[in-house]
């Protein structure tokens, strides 16, 4: 079994930052293909804000890049999203994600979730 624990969301300012961390705990964590982090605004559906591959490539989202940062430890165990240069519309609950492929059947973890407000 595998378990997301996200920390760090909160209240900013438009402009500020916030860091949001990834614990992950259990079997084969080292068969993660990939982690991420997903947002899920008001009123809308969940939507991917940036993904890293373990084999090192990054995605992000039109809306966060440049101003987000992800990154990861070494032991692919803990996973962190940087972000800055906030804006109004990054409010929404943050979700850490991992899609596991070894050992198969592909497995994907989600964390529980912590809220970001951004307010001015």
């Amino acid at each position: 079994q595998v378990q997301l624990v996200e920390s760090g969301g909160g209240l900013a300012q438009p402009g500020g930052s916030l860091r949001l961390s990834c614990a992950a705990s259990g079997s084969y964590l080292s068969g993660f293909h990939a982690m991420s982090w997903c947002r899920q605004p008001p009123g809308q559906q969940r939507e991917l804000a940036v993904v890293i591959f373990t084999g090192g490539p990054i995605n992000y989202h039109d809306s966060v890049k440049d101003r987000f940062t992800i990154s990861k430890n070494s032991a692919g165990n803990w996973w962190y999203l940087q972000m800055d240069s906030l804006k109004s519309e990054d409010t929404a609950v943050y979700y850490c994600h991992a899609a596991r492929l070894v050992p198969p059947p592909r497995r994907d973890y989600w964390g529980q979730g912590t809220q970001v407000t951004i307010f001015s």
